[in-house]
Formats: structure tokens, C-alpha cells, sequence
């Protein structure tokens, strides 16, 4: 669960608003491989230069020159990331290996034999070939590793034999008979692939965190940080291992000396993609990561970059999706200037990007513990962040603006809130946010206009109890917007949720001022139950807005 942060920072924000790891949801190096369509003399040109170790004959043997319809979809490696590192190479070969995997898998299912043999001997020289790699560059390999290297070597030969007996027969019944056997040495194949990457990964996590934690050298350290972050984008797995390994703790002792402060943003970025699981979690509760946090948030002496983030590591470990964040006692006991940290912050922000980080830690803080909407009302953190939507080389993306109407949206169950709301021309905000659409259709960026268009909704709906409030928004004819996006499902882009949302504002709003709804809008948005209207609004046609 939590899950895509960067795109540049915005991904991370949108994905630990989403509830999503951004790491579990991650394949291997998926995003660095290159997926052409190319026949089979070329892709066997391809491989080839990953497979030095493999008879060439072998290989050609095992690619059918007559195109199946199913191959124009292989995956293989683009020959411009063949000067990639030697672990981006050894993830590269995994992920082909264990995609190639998956699809013997598929194959085997519908009795192609001839696609599972050719497909088994690609396996078995990725197999050799990652093997002899990984050995050639690999320092201090255990025992441990080379005994499943063997076992993992000898299985996937007995697999080869094993297919190629059954292409040599037609006989049905012996072909059923192998199956099973096919099945099970494919499982223990996988078992044995699985168990070897796990072995290989925590060896380089271990070999790069010691490099950390015993070089006095501002560049070796910095390139076994940018290492170890590199590793911690391949999925929630690695992050796993390396919090196991005391990544968090080395981490976080760079973070406390003064000789590596050039290297705190890097640091931070690699600490906030670990936090998203949770052996990360317990692990900075355990060094006392909050309180390191909070230091560099409110020493001034600090980059603007170092606090930016320093605010991701927040946003991060506060997600209000992650089921983890409980046992964080001592967040509590540093919020209040971690809080004000932010506020100042998000009023300083020289870029977008910053602002986006800092605004997204208080909206989980803001979820976090209610306290913190009280200190925000406090620190006139309401006006900072309505001035800051009028700038739009600050507030440049949904995703911003989904930040800001979440703290607004929480903020507002304060009584108080409402007159803050109405000094900064908040009501005007909120209609304007109603009227959020996605420039690009990307889905990230149409699932944040949702949410903004809701979140927008919901504060309209829980400021409207007081009567000025209301008073404004019916001025600002908020009551003919909610109605369009009841009634027509585009505008609300079919969600759900954002109907929901309109129908309780418009309902808050009718109460407040009746004369401002026509007969029928009355009739089928506000006088029948809430769930009637919601089914009359989802199952309404174009045709009728």
C-alpha cells in the first residue's frame, strides 16, 4: 500500500495520497526496459550480447524463424542501456527471467510445446548468464549463495530435458503425464530464482551500506547513497531488505553529521522511499528519526532542498493510508514545530515542487492528529496557503491544490475556520476547485482533479453551517455548479464519490438559501433520501443536463 513519488516529486505525493506503495506497486526495472517489436533474427541479435556464455547455435535453434502472433509482444533488452551498472544489469536479467517465467507458465497451460522448449533453453542461458555476471563483478559471495546457484543451474538443465522430450513425442497420454512433472520443476525453479535474487540483493545492500558507514569520503559515500536509492526504486521487496540490513540507522547517521550536509537531500530522498514499509518505520522510531527530522526542519542553516526533503520523509511516514504509522509516539511530541517548520515553508517556497512536498506532509499531519488543525488556525497557516493558490508558479498542478483543499477541508470542522475562510477568499478558492479538470488525461492527474473537486465539496458542505459562509457561496452561484455536476456524470469525470460530496453541499447550501434551487433540482437532489438521489443521478443520461 503506498505504494508511485516522482514524476519529479509530484508522483510520490499523488501515490501516498492514493494509499499506494510506491514501491509494491513497482515491477523490477520495469521502467528502464525498452519493449520494441522485432522479428526473430534480430531479437536473437539482441540477446546475444547479453547471453557471452551460451552457444550461439544453441540459441538460434531455439528461436523459431516464422513469427506466432503471440511473440510480437517478447519483451527484450534495448541495445542503448547495454553500458548500464552491473546491479541494474543483473535486475534487468531477473525481470526478463522471471517474465519468461510467468509465460512458460501460460504456455505450458495450453499444450504449446514447442513454445515451452524454445522458451525453457532462453531461461536456461538468462539463468547461466546472470549467474556468470553477477560472479564476475561480485565480491565475497557466501557459501549460502553458490549452493543455490548450483541447485538453480542443475534444476533449469533437468527443465531443458524434460521439454525436450516432449517435443521429440506425439503421444498424448505421455505428454499428460510429463505435465506434472513439468509443473513442479517450474515451481521449484521459481523457488530457487526467488531465494538466489534475495540472497544476491541483501549481499549488495549489505556491501553499500557498509560502504557508507565506514567511508570518511564525501564521494564514496555519495555514490553508494545514489546506489542504495536506486535499489530502494526496484520495489517494497529491496526496501524490505535494506531496512533489515540497519539501512534507516546509517541513513540517519549521515543525517547527524555536519561533514555530509551537502549530501542531506540525497540522504532524505533514500530515507523517504525505505519509510514506505514498514521495517522502515519501526526502524526510525528506534533512532530516534523524528527528532533528527524536526532538527533539520527548524535549523535555518539548512538548504531549501534539505528541508523540501525533510518534508517528503513526513509526508511519507504520516500517510493516513499506511497502517503503520501508530506506534509513532514520538511524532507527537515534535509536531507542533515540525507543523510550524512546514507553514513556513510552504510560505517560502521558491518552486512548485517544494510547495507540493511541504503542503502534502500537513495534509497527513492533518489526518495524522486533530491537534494539528488547531496549531495550523494558530500559525494563520489558512491565509499562507490561500496566497499561495493565487500564485500560479507555486500552486502549478492538481496534485498542489489537492493538498491545499485537504488541509482546508480537515481544517474546517474548526468553528474559527470560517471567517479565515472568508478574510483570504477562500469561498472563491472552493468554487474554483469545483471546477478542476485534467489538462492532460493522464489518470494520475484525472484521479487528483476528482479528489479535488470532492475535497472542494466537502469544505463547502462543512463550512456552510455558518450562515456568511453560505451567504457567499450562493453570491458566487456555487448551487448551479454543484447541480451541473450531479447531473451530468462528465463533469465530474463518473465519480462516485465527487456526486456524493455535491449532493451533501447542495443539501447544506438549499437549506441556507431555498429560493436558490428550481422546483425539479429540489424535487430530485434534496428532498428524496441521499441514497435516492445518488441512484437517480448515476443512472441519468447525457441527454437530460
Amino acid at each position: 500500500d503506498c505504494s508511485l513519488w516522482r514524476s519529479a516529486h509530484k508522483n510520490r505525493i499523488n501515490m501516498a495520497f492514493k494509499g499506494e506503495d510506491h514501491l509494491d506497486s513497482l515491477p523490477l526495472p520495469v521502467q528502464r526496459m525498452h519493449l520494441i517489436q522485432v522479428d526473430s533474427v534480430q531479437r536473437w541479435m539482441e540477446d546475444l550480447k547479453l547471453m557471452t556464455d551460451c552457444e550461439c547455435m544453441c540459441i538460434l535453434q531455439s528461436k523459431p524463424i516464422s513469427i506466432e502472433k503471440d511473440e510480437q509482444n517478447e519483451l527484450i533488452l534495448s541495445s542503448q542501456y547495454s553500458t548500464c551498472d552491473n546491479l541494474q544489469l543483473l535486475l534487468k536479467r531477473a525481470w526478463i527471467i522471471s517474465t519468461e517465467l510467468t509465460r512458460i507458465a501460460q504456455k505450458l497451460e495450453k499444450n504449446r510445446w514447442q513454445r515451452v522448449h524454445s522458451m525453457t533453453v532462453r531461461v536456461n542461458c538468462h539463468v547461466r548468464s546472470m549467474i556468470n555476471e553477477y560472479n564476475t563483478f561480485t565480491r565475497n559471495s557466501s557459501e549460502e549463495m553458490h549452493q543455490f546457484e548450483k541447485l538453480l543451474i542443475d534444476k533449469c538443465s533437468e527443465f531443458t530435458a524434460f521439454t525436450e522430450r516432449c517435443i521429440q513425442t506425439e503421444d498424448e497420454q505421455i505428454l499428460k503425464s510429463m505435465k506434472s512433472c513439468i509443473n513442479e520443476t517450474l515451481t521449484t525453479i521459481a523457488q530457487y530464482f526467488g531465494q538466489l535474487i534475495e540472497l544476491v540483493l541483501t549481499h549488495e545492500a549489505q556491501n553499500l551500506l557498509r560502504q557508507i558507514e565506514l567511508s570518511d569520503s564525501v564521494y564514496v559515500t555519495e555514490s553508494a547513497i545514489s546506489s542504495l536509492f536506486s535499489l530502494t526504486q526496484e520495489g517494497a521487496n529491496l526496501c524490505r531488505i535494506i531496512a533489515k540490513e540497519g539501512g534507516v540507522v546509517v541513513l540517519f547517521k549521515i543525517c547527524r553529521q555536519d561533514c555530509f550536509r551537502c549530501l542531506y537531500p540525497q540522504t532524505l530522498r533514500t530515507l523517504a522511499s525505505i519509510c514506505c514499509v514498514e521495517e522502515g518505520m519501526h526502524q526510525l522510531e528506534k533512532v530516534d528519526g523524528i527528532l533528527c527530522l524536526a532538527d533539520i526542519l527548524t535549523d535555518n542553516t539548512h538548504s531549501e532542498a534539505t528541508h523540501a526533503e525533510a518534508a517528503a520523509v513526513i509526508a511519507q511516514i504520516t500517510s493516513p493510508h499506511l497502517t503503520f504509522t501508530q506506534h509513532l509516539s514520538s511524532f507527537l511530541e515534535n509536531m507542533e514545530e515540525i507543523v510550524t517548520a512546514l507553514v513556513k515553508l510552504c510560505q517560502e517556497a521558491s518552486s512548485g515542487e517544494v510547495f507540493l512536498l511541504a503542503s502534502a506532509a500537513l495534509a497527513n499531519i492533518t489526518f495524522f492528529d486533530t491537534m494539528a488543525c488547531e496549531i495550523l488556525l494558530q500559525l494563520n497557516a489558512m491565509k499562507i496557503l490561500l496566497a499561495a493558490c493565487s500564485d500560479k508558479r507555486i500552486v502549478d498542478t492538481p496534485y498542489s491544490r489537492d493538498q491545499v483543499v485537504t488541509i482546508l477541508a480537515n481544517m474546517s470542522v474548526l468553528d474559527q475556520c470560517a471567517s479565515e475562510i472568508i478574510q483570504g477568499n477562500g469561498v472563491q478558492l472552493l468554487m474554483e476547485m469545483l471546477f478542476e479538470r485534467s489538462s492532460s488525461g493522464n489518470s494520475a492527474e484525472v484521479a487528483a482533479c476528482e479528489r479535488v473537486q470532492q475535497k472542494s465539496a466537502v469544505t463547502l458542505a462543512r463550512l456552510s453551517r455558518d450562515p456568511d459562509v453560505a451567504d457567499a457561496a450562493v453570491k458566487l452561484s456555487c448551487i448551479p455548479r454543484l447541480i451541473k455536476l450531479c447531473r451530468s456524470p462528465t463533469e465530474r469525470n463518473n465519480s462516485d464519490s465527487v456526486l456524493v460530496a455535491c449532493l451533501v453541499a447542495l443539501r447544506r447550501l438549499a437549506v441556507m438559501s431555498p429560493d436558490g434551487l428550481e422546483d425539479s433540482d429540489f424535487q430530485q437532489l434534496v428532498k428524496p433520501r441521499l441514497v435516492d438521489s445518488f441512484l437517480l443521478c448515476t443512472n441519468m443520461e447525457e441527454s437530460f443536463v
